[in-house]
């Protein structure tokens, strides 16, 4: 261990020792040992903590980014003045002093290096068996063949686990004697489940999810676990489970959008959208204490979300006892009902002597309590701690890291050539991730590449950017992909599509599979829902310091109760890895604002073209004075004030001058072309469209 990777503890100890809330710059200042008015006047300068870290303002400004987003320091407003920020520790912080625990869970702390090592043995069965291996890497080979009976392969992005996993399963039917009905393997999703049935040829095998492997044994055993008939609650069943709660409990549907989100949050969203929101995170919170295997009490989080808090817990109440009263089980209850079962009927454990497991970077204590109690004698798992984006969900890059330490006789295989990307893509994504001391990954495409870093004005701009590529693209739509960080920069963006007659379908981490896959269609998706896929070219928009590490959420609740034990920071980063890891040949990444980060100065040399000096705008919004009538933008401006004053809110969180001077530049005449306005999505559509094409026409 570096001191430099303990040095965030001494900005947690400044905050401790100044006596009062400081405001970013401020705490800045006094680290970096300088002075001004507000440290001389309070005398600062003679705290221990005063002139201790040789940092510029934006390396501090970073580890103070990192300490936000895993929620040792908050930012607070001063009472007189609600716009004004400063920062204080939060009680985690204050635990995390006393017992410091966040730079071990950083992959560069834990992550090691295997190094392949084939022995003389495995080389004579290769050779043997070259009419089956050979179109295989040496370090694939040795993961279809090992006898060994744990095995972990490191598989690096586009490096073919899916194809290691159905030859092994080939290898050991065929070769090695193994009857069918004694393997099990295990995938993440129903897609991943149906590819592996595919390669495998026939559906003898057990090929399941963990939660399908779940079910089965709950319909098998039904009565004996429940004494009734129990079946799982669909989409529609949630969401009628959810209105009946806001029913019995007297809640008004649009009291509950405006107590559960700011003003900001409901302008991106239909009251649909957002109802389907916090409906989903209702049932996510039930998952959470279900999962930590705690009773459903109230929760106990700041006076700023309390009343938040006690309506959506009034909710979460109703829901639980819904269940049960009615016989409705969720995703989470097949899991842990199997393994209540397992453990007080052991007798009924379907004995495998190997199992397989599919993305092991993303298991959670529940999957592994599981498997602990299928016990197979060979147990094979595949993952990528590169590629671990499911913390906030509840999986534990841990389980992958300390698999050695769990099981000794162990082989660890790492399978670190990439056959999806080019060789300058690779390069590329490698030093996304190079502070994570984990082995890079090769190519061995030399196909051409071209990594753009397209700079825009407005997000307006951004999106035209990514359609006018699109409309001009020389490869199938179902070969495009367009990634964006949150679900509001996808809606957008669709909306926009829509309006340019584009075919696309949405992915997000609530609705993974739309309408089911639209061939020839462009795919929309956030990282999380994308993952596992590629396509020939990726685009990734909104890559500035908004969205990467993203600092906005829309599950307030969800990040207040839930105690994640995983940096918050580096998993964005990895997300980051996985966006950029997607892509075939091409890459467009799209920015307004600041560029993030994440995309290091190593990368940019990476870079094939940018538009930041040779390129003018694809779309610039004209002055007002020169083409706007005085009237229109009066009246534009008359309306927003009303509007604020009935609503009891600033006039710009209805609209910024930027938005009216755009619609009265471009004069919109029917919703759909409002909705190509800057700063316009659905939201501010349904809730504002009509009363202003009433102000633009009369």
């Amino acid at each position: 261990m570096t001191k430099k990777e303990l040095d965030y503890l001494t900005i947690l100890r400044a905050l401790s020792e100044i006596p009062f809330p400081v405001g970013k710059q401020l705490l800045i200042t006094f680290l970096q040992g300088k002075t001004n008015d507000s440290i001389e006047r309070n005398k600062l300068q003679k705290l221990p903590s005063y002139a201790t870290m040789a940092y510029t303002k934006e390396e501090l400004a970073d580890i103070l980014q990192n300490l936000l987003l895993n929620n040792l320091i908050e930012q607070i407003s001063i009472p007189t003045n609600t716009f004004a920020k400063v920062l204080q520790l939060t009680e985690k912080g204050k635990q995390e002093l006393k017992s410091p625990t966040l730079h071990k869970k950083k992959l560069a702390h834990a992550a090691q290096t295997y190094e392949l090592q084939i022995s003389k043995q495995e080389k004579e069965l290769f050779n043997a068996f070259d009419f089956f291996l050979n179109q295989f890497n040496e370090a694939q080979k040795k993961a279809i063949t090992s006898p060994a009976k744990h095995i972990l392969c490191i598989a690096g992005a586009g490096s073919g686990k899916t194809t290691v996993l159905t030859k092994r399963i080939e290898f050991l039917t065929k070769y090695k004697g193994i009857n069918e009905q004694n393997i099990l393997a295990i995938t993440f999703t129903r897609k991943a489940r149906q590819e592996m049935m595919r390669r495998l040829g026939t559906t003898n095998f057990h090929v399941e999810t963990f939660n399908s492997f779940c079910e089965k044994i709950l319909r098998k055993y039904t009565q004996e676990i429940y004494g009734k008939p129990v079946h799982v609650m669909t989409y529609a069943d949630k969401m009628r489970a959810f209105r009946l709660a806001l029913n019995n409990l007297s809640i008004n549907p649009q009291n509950v959008i405006q107590t559960y989100y700011t003003i900001g949050q409901q302008r991106s969203k239909t009251e649909e959208q957002l109802m389907r929101n916090i409906m989903h995170d209702c049932f996510t919170i039930l998952d959470y204490f279900k999962l930590q295997n705690k009773p459903l009490e109230p929760f106990i989080i700041d006076h700023k979300h309390a009343n938040s808090a006690k309506m959506i817990h009034k909710v979460c109440t109703f829901l639980e006892h819904h269940m049960k009263n009615n016989g409705l089980r969720d995703f989470t209850d097949q899991l842990l009902d199997t393994i209540t079962f397992f453990k007080k009927s052991p007798q009924h454990i379907t004995q495998y002597t190997h199992v397989l497991v599919d993305e092991y970077q993303d298991v959670n204590e529940a999957q592994i309590e599981l498997l602990k109690l299928l016990h197979p004698e060979n147990l094979f798992c595949v993952g990528d701690p590169r590629q671990s984006i499911f913390g906030w969900r509840g999986s534990k890059i841990q389980h992958i890291l300390n698999f050695e330490e769990k099981y000794p006789d162990s082989n660890i295989i790492p399978l670190q050539v990439n056959y999806r990307s080019t060789k300058p893509i690779v390069k590329f994504i490698n030093e996304s991730i190079k502070d994570m001391h984990l082995p890079d990954l090769e190519s061995l495409n030399a196909k051409d590449s071209n990594i753009y870093l397209l700079k825009c004005n407005t997000e307006q701009e951004e999106n035209a950017l990514i359609i006018d590529k699109i409309k001009n693209a020389d490869c199938p739509l179902d070969e495009l992909f367009v990634l964006a960080r949150t679900n509001k920069q996808l809606t957008q963006l669709s909306e926009q599509f829509k309006a340019h007659n584009i075919p696309h379908i949405v992915k997000t981490d609530e609705l993974r599979n739309p309408s089911e896959d639209v061939n020839g269609a462009v795919t929309l998706a956030t990282i999380h829902a994308i993952k596992g896929l590629e396509a020939e070219t990726v685009f990734l928009t909104g890559c500035n310091t908004n969205y990467f590490p993203c600092k906005t959420s829309d599950h307030p609740i969800i990040d207040l109760i839930q105690y994640v034990d995983y940096d918050k920071e580096e998993e964005e980063k990895r997300l980051f890895y996985v966006a950029l890891s997607r892509t075939k040949q091409h890459i467009y990444v799209t920015y307004t604002g600041t560029l993030s980060r994440f995309f290091t100065q190593e990368m940019q040399k990476h870079v094939t073209k940018t538009n930041e000096e040779s390129q003018k705008p694809l779309y610039k919004i004209q002055s007002s004075k020169t083409i706007h009538a005085a009237d229109t933008i009066v009246k534009l401006k008359e309306w927003r004030t009303q509007t604020a004053n009935e609503l009891g809110v600033p006039a710009f969180l209805i609209m910024h001058d930027k938005t009216l001077y755009s619609l009265a530049e471009m004069k919109p005449q029917n919703i759909i072309e409002l909705q190509s306005v800057h700063g316009f999505g659905p939201a501010k559509t349904q809730r504002y469209g009509k009363q202003l094409l009433d102000v633009l026409w009369g």
